[in-house]
């Protein structure tokens, strides 16, 4: 289990995020790469994600990618382990219109 966990010193523009009220986008948490360290969870602005079998997941409905809370998105922010909360593609993204 993870005690202590530090943000990810990656730079903003390597975490892809888009997103409008219109057209939430959602981020997934990779099941074969989560801990379990439970970083994520508190950080969480919309309460979105939360453990369940023994592992964290995000619930869509209510993941807008920390947008109007924070630059980046927590999860991914605070999770030790690299690419582990990443855009999840089942769900729309935001296309800006020309």
């Amino acid at each position: 289990m993870c005690l202590h966990v530090q943000a990810n010193d990656r730079p903003a523009d390597q975490i892809a995020r888009s997103a409008s009220k219109e057209h939430p986008m959602t981020l997934k948490i990779v099941a074969s790469q989560c801990t379990s360290c439970s970083a994520c969870e508190p950080e969480c602005p919309n309460v979105a994600i939360f453990e369940k079998n023994g592992t964290f997941v995000i619930d869509p409905k209510k993941c807008t990618e920390c947008i109007g809370h924070f630059d980046v998105p927590q999860c991914a922010a605070v999770c030790p382990v690299d690419d582990t909360c990443v855009i999840d593609n089942a769900y729309p993204r935001y296309q800006p219109t020309a």
